[in-house]
């Protein structure tokens, strides 16, 4: 069995780790979370946290999708919606990077 060194994580003001300086900030529209920050290397996602929303499904959803390529993460969770809503934290968060593909 591995050892496994836990590092302390830093909290920043708005609650989750300390975002990387050259993280991306996305405002969602339509669902509970009000921020999602992320950074890309290599086309893949590197770092990922939602303010607000669903706690235990959005860390779920940032674990799941670490070091996925911006074009899977895309395809896997488009369209997903949330109850009566027309979208979702997932969806909002492939809008966001629909728009920093294109920027």
């Amino acid at each position: 069995m591995e050892n496994i060194t836990l590092q302390p994580t830093m909290l920043n003001p708005l609650g989750g780790a300390e975002a990387p300086d050259d993280s991306q900030v996305f405002t969602p529209k339509g669902v509970c979370a009000k921020m999602i920050r992320f950074k890309v290397e290599d086309n893949k996602i590197t770092y990922l946290n939602f303010t607000g929303g669903c706690d235990g499904n959005l860390k779920a959803i940032s674990a799941l999708v670490k070091g996925m390529e911006l074009e899977k993460i895309i395809l896997t969770l488009e369209g997903i919606t949330c109850g009566k809503k027309s979208t979702s934290c997932a969806d909002q968060l492939c809008q966001a990077l629909h728009e920093y593909m294109e920027s």
